[in-house]
């Protein structure tokens, strides 16, 4: 009897957690849905299968309606996206260590101006650094986004890796230089495999978050042919005809294909990640 009890619990368990997997999943189904309707469909009915379907959206909104079509805003994002990501991981980890394992004067004032940076509205900072970006003549290319990410800007991902190193035990770091290694061998060839978690974690957040970025990029980017996926877009809704949002959401669907992808590679580190960064320390 209680055996039954525990596999009815169980199967009404699943079944919740089903019915709210299906609530949060079902505006992406019928993102997908409706890149196969006509615009009739898509605002005249709430059914979520097309009464008739379109099957040429995904080739046309991929062949784009002006000079430039939606495979040349994919390589654009992807030549932003990638170096700004290397760089936020390359000069994360470095910031990270140094917080982490050594200790050098101003250490405590620079990790709380560090940890201030967290509280300052991006609306408070947008003026100052266009006018900075400006003056340096970087307006109209990727540059106000990857040298930044060069110099560990990102405090969110600095604090992130710090919390993490500090979990890892220093009898490693002190193991190793017995052995001969110095502080950049120790962090390059013992502490950075066991970073994998917390690497993986800020190089999906950093992705996720240039890939749809959307406010900076038109602030920043003004020339048509260096749009990102989501200028690109916004900009096939400003065309002068009547609009085709199958197209739009075929689109749409084909921007989130990538972030979906890479989080399902990378979800082993990165729930092993975030499980861990808030833990140890």
């Amino acid at each position: 009897m209680k055996q039954q009890r525990r596999n009815a619990r169980t199967g009404l368990n699943y079944l919740f957690l089903i019915l709210v997997g299906l609530i949060m999943v079902y505006p992406l189904i019928w993102l997908f849905a409706s890149s196969f309707k006509t615009n009739a469909d898509i605002f005249g009915s709430s059914r979520l299968l097309p009464s008739t379907y379109v099957w040429d959206s995904y080739r046309l909104g991929w062949q784009g309606t002006g000079q430039y079509g939606f495979q040349d805003f994919f390589i654009n994002t992807l030549l932003l996206v990638i170096p700004t990501v290397m760089f936020t991981v390359i000069s994360s980890v470095i910031v990270a260590y140094g917080f982490a394992r050594f200790n050098f004067p101003f250490k405590t004032l620079l990790f709380s101006v560090m940890i201030a940076t967290l509280m300052l509205p991006n609306a408070s900072v947008l003026i100052p650094r266009y006018i900075l970006f400006n003056k340096l003549g970087w307006l109209d290319t990727y540059l106000p986004f990857i040298v930044p990410a060069a110099f560990a800007t990102g405090a969110f991902f600095v604090y992130m890796m710090i919390q993490f190193i500090r979990g890892l035990p220093r009898d490693l770091d002190e193991a190793a230089t017995i052995d001969g290694c110095n502080s950049f061998t120790v962090l390059t060839r013992v502490l950075l495999p066991l970073c994998k978690p917390a690497i993986f974690s800020v190089g999906l957040f950093q992705f996720m978050w240039t890939w749809n970025d959307f406010f900076n990029s038109i602030i920043y980017i003004s020339s048509v042919k260096k749009f990102t996926v989501s200028l690109g877009l916004r900009l096939s809704l400003d065309t002068s005809s009547a609009v085709s949002w199958n197209q739009v959401l075929a689109m749409s669907v084909v921007s989130i294909v990538p972030c979906i992808l890479l989080f399902f590679f990378t979800q082993k580190y990165f729930v092993e990640g975030i499980s861990t960064t808030g833990l140890k320390g």
